[in-house]
Parts: C-alpha cells; sequence; structure tokens
C-alpha cells in the first residue's frame, strides 16, 4: 500500500517537472525573442546584424530593399510576433505548435549564417572545425535554441493531442456521428 502511494507521489511530481520544464521553455524562449527583436529596432544592432544578414541568400535581399535599419527593423517585427505567439500559446496550444515551429524557423536560418559569413572558423587554430568566438561560437549557440523550439513543439503537439482526446470524451455524440456520416 505505501509503495502504490509513493508511486503516485513520484508520478505526480514527475508530472509536474514537465509542466514546469514547459514553462521554462517557453519562458526562455519568451524572453530571448522580446529581446532580440526588442534591440533589432536600435542602431547598434542593424549594424551588429548586417555582416551576418548580407552574407546570407536568405536575407541579403531585405538590405537591397528596406537598408541597414529597416531590414533590422523588419526582422524585430517577425521576432516579436514569435515573441507574442510564444505567449498566447501558454494558453492555446494549437498556437504554440506554429509558435514553435517559426521559433525553429528562425532559428535554423540563422544557423546558415555559419556557412554564409566570413570569420565563423579561425583559422589560427587549423580552420574548421576550430570556430571564432565572434561569429563562429556566438551563432553556434543557436543550436541549442533550435533543440529547445523543437522540444515545445514536440509538448504542444501532445498537448493538442490530449486536448482533442478530451473533447472526443467529452462529446461522444459528436465522435457518433462524425463517424456515422464517414461510414
Amino acid at each position: 500500500m505505501a509503495s502504490v502511494a509513493r508511486t503516485r507521489s513520484i508520478a505526480s511530481d514527475l508530472a509536474h517537472l514537465d509542466r514546469l520544464t514547459t514553462h521554462t521553455l517557453r519562458g526562455t524562449l519568451v524572453l530571448v525573442f522580446i529581446w532580440f527583436g526588442g534591440m533589432k529596432f536600435t542602431a547598434y544592432e542593424a549594424e551588429g546584424i548586417t555582416p551576418f544578414t548580407n552574407a546570407s541568400p536568405f536575407f541579403d535581399w531585405l538590405h537591397m530593399w528596406l537598408g541597414a535599419r529597416g531590414s533590422s527593423a523588419a526582422i524585430g517585427v517577425v521576432e516579436l510576433t514569435i515573441c507574442l505567439a510564444l505567449a498566447v500559446g501558454a494558453f492555446h496550444p494549437a498556437i504554440s505548435v506554429v509558435a514553435s515551429l517559426m521559433s525553429m524557423t528562425t532559428f535554423a536560418l540563422t544557423l546558415t549564417f555559419m556557412f554564409t559569413t566570413p570569420g565563423v572558423t579561425e583559422p589560427t587554430a587549423g580552420g574548421f572545425p576550430a570556430l571564432s568566438a565572434m561569429p563562429g561560437q556566438f551563432l553556434l549557440k543557436d543550436a541549442v535554441l533550435l533543440a529547445a523550439s523543437f522540444a515545445l513543439l514536440v509538448r504542444s503537439l501532445q498537448a493538442v493531442a490530449q486536448e482533442a482526446t478530451e473533447d472526443n470524451q467529452l462529446r461522444p455524440d459528436l465522435m457518433k456521428a462524425a463517424q456515422s456520416r464517414v461510414g
């Protein structure tokens, strides 16, 4: 009897830790996007990202159309939109799925800078795989942010699936009607 109660207690603790992990992932991604997105509206950040975006086939067209400050601001709008979607996603799992995909896309794109930005590898240390402190190691952190976004995507998909299951259990009459239309 005591071992069953202990097992339930451990399961409850693990479920709590799982929820805490999800909130922590989401919260840190919101923090990253609000900070990075907000900074994109400053001259300092616009100048700082120019070497990355100018060397990228995914972003160089922005400079031709909007210039350094305009392209930085456009990226900032996208990042703040992702931030908002991630925050709202805490209450709406389907929005969280979309926000997680947007976040993953952002970090996948910034990881391409590893291949397009000059100076990523350190020639004095033998070149690849030796990364320069800036920009190489600076860009590598996006691999962790991509992984965090993926982990949040998985948790969001699980929440969507759980919501769908709960909806089906709450409304068996709708399920039965839908099945009768199909069959």
